[in-house]
């Protein structure tokens, strides 16, 4: 069998496998990655801005190092999702096993999800401001309300 074949086989397999145990999260990740990219370039756009406003301040404008910086957050962000999908797969399937109830099958990844998207909506939100918009600070207000939320009422 041709190497290429087998690698994409194994890639659609566990692709799918994936999928469906992230049914209910699908939308959630989704969303996720869009407003990783949408974060990405709104920071560009905001450090273009601070270049033209500060031209001789090299404090201000993209750089290539905070640009890989950047990236590496998001690369991050990938990881603790995938720790928390092993996470919920480990209790969903063990539970059980040591007499714990635990009917969830993906709790702490629904969490996990929705904090980094209020978190992607927060940089955002900043990064607006970096390029001038005005922000309804009610907006940021239940944003960081809600994170924190997640983090005290989670319950674990």
């Amino acid at each position: 069998m041709d190497k290429k074949k087998l690698e994409m086989g194994i890639t659609g397999i566990i692709g799918t496998w994936i999928m469906d145990k992230c049914s209910l999260l699908f939308p959630a990740m989704i969303l996720l990655m869009i407003l990783m990219i949408l974060d990405y370039i709104s920071g560009m756009l905001a450090a273009k801005k601070e270049a033209i406003e500060h031209p001789n301040n090299k404090k201000y404008g993209w750089s290539s190092k905070k640009s890989i910086i950047g990236i590496y957050k998001k690369v991050s962000y990938i990881l603790i999702i995938l720790v928390s999908i092993s996470t919920d797969f480990m209790l969903h399937k063990f539970a059980g096993e040591i007499g714990v109830n635990y009917k969830y099958t993906s709790i702490f990844t629904l969490l996990v999800s929705v904090w980094l998207i209020i978190n992607e909506l927060l940089s955002i939100l900043e990064n607006a401001g970096r390029m001038g918009a005005k922000l309804p600070n009610f907006l940021k207000k239940i944003l960081t309300e809600l994170q924190n939320d997640i983090d005290n009422k989670s319950g674990f």
